[in-house]
């Protein structure tokens, strides 16, 4: 099989490209939000859309549609997606929530602070309308992915 077989396989190649939008995406859409081109956004975890949710919602629905609803592989799919989607909006999230207010204590400690590279990262999820984004995103992929396989 080899590398052949992983370029054959409808799935990952919908999984894969559903990753790459959501992260291509994030740039643009930082730019709508702040009117700033950040190009470093589509290197960074957070943003919309989620690239979590889009990857992991295109690999179950692309299962789904390749190999059949009612497979065991599907619902471990489901289950493996359900667990990251509630990461990257929740435990993520209250964890980039917790460091930007670390940040702003030590601001508030140490007058005229200047920017430090060491400073905790504050964007590590996603909030739910970006989960929703990467949601949808990655359903239209596995979609439009297994229309063009069959």
């Amino acid at each position: 099989m080899g590398l052949a077989g992983l370029l054959d396989n409808g799935v990952l190649i919908g999984t894969l490209a559903a990753w790459l939008i959501a992260q291509g995406l994030k740039p643009p859409m930082e730019y709508l939000r702040t009117r700033e081109w950040k190009w470093r956004t589509m290197f960074n975890a957070g943003g919309m859309p989620s690239s979590h949710s889009a990857l992991m919602v295109s690999a179950t629905h692309g299962i789904g549609l390749f190999i059949g609803y009612d497979s065991p592989l599907f619902a471990l799919a489901v289950a493996i997606t359900m667990i990251v989607v509630y990461d990257a909006a929740g435990v993520r999230r209250q964890a980039g929530i917790h460091a930007e207010r670390i940040n702003l204590l030590f601001d508030e400690l140490l007058k005229g602070h200047l920017w430090d590279q060491n400073e905790l990262r504050e964007v590590l999820g996603h909030t739910p309308l970006e989960v929703m984004g990467g949601f949808l995103l990655g359903l239209a992929v596995a979609t439009i992915n297994w229309l063009i396989w069959n």
